[in-house]
């Protein structure tokens, strides 16, 4: 099997096709349900390999069986993990949830904190759930959240030619100005969910396909 060469350097039109891609969605809203920084940041570790629509599914049973952060310290591992058993992982993500909500009891006064590095200190939270819950939680653009999504349309783009999340991270962010990387991020996973997918892309219907060095149109 050959590896794909990444595409070529394109960084000269972002501007032109973050601006074409905010006009095809305009209302690049979070998929997530959340009513607080705790339950967004216990809905955004339950989404990793899971669609936002099953994490919503769970979470609304979820959130109130388990409606404050000493519910979910004092949570049994074994019924936690029964209660996301669909989100997959599920044994993984409840002990990250559980250790996360004992943390934050031990070390922030009960609050989920509202800083990179402290957020960093929490178990299963990495940047991309900690640039989430900033940008979501608190309205803080610290950086722009990295997913498989973002990565893939970065690369495909010519936007970056790096594979990991914290240099794409970087590479974003010497790209589009800092108010706007939490919008970037929503717009280039909704492309990726709706037109760029994975397997099947869309250059056909595409808005930026004439911009895009991957394109196949």
């Amino acid at each position: 099997m050959t590896m794909q060469s990444p595409a070529p350097d394109n960084r000269e039109n972002f501007n032109l096709i973050f601006e074409m891609l905010q006009d095809e969605y305009p209302n690049a809203e979070p998929m997530l349900h959340f009513n607080n920084p705790l339950e967004l940041m216990v809905a955004t570790i339950l989404s990793a390999q899971c669609t936002d629509k099953q994490v919503n599914k769970v979470t609304q049973v979820l959130f109130k069986k388990y409606p404050s952060v000493e519910d979910f310290a004092n949570a049994s591992l074994d019924e936690l993990g029964k209660d996301i058993y669909t989100t997959g992982f599920y044994h993984q993500k409840a002990k990250h949830i559980i250790g996360s909500a004992q943390l934050i009891l031990t070390e922030f006064d009960g609050k989920v904190p509202n800083t990179m590095e402290d957020l960093l200190k929490l178990p299963g939270v990495g940047r991309k759930t900690a640039n989430i819950v900033l940008a979501r939680g608190f309205d803080i653009i610290e950086g722009i959240a990295v997913d498989t999504h973002v990565t893939r349309l970065s690369q495909k783009l010519g936007f970056t030619r790096n594979s990991d999340p914290k240099k794409i991270e970087i590479d974003l962010m010497s790209l589009a100005e800092k108010k706007d990387l939490e919008n970037l991020s929503m717009t280039l996973i909704l492309h990726g969910r709706n037109v760029c997918i994975a397997r099947r892309p869309k250059c056909g219907v595409c808005v930026v396909n004439e911009l895009c060095p991957s394109s196949e149109a």
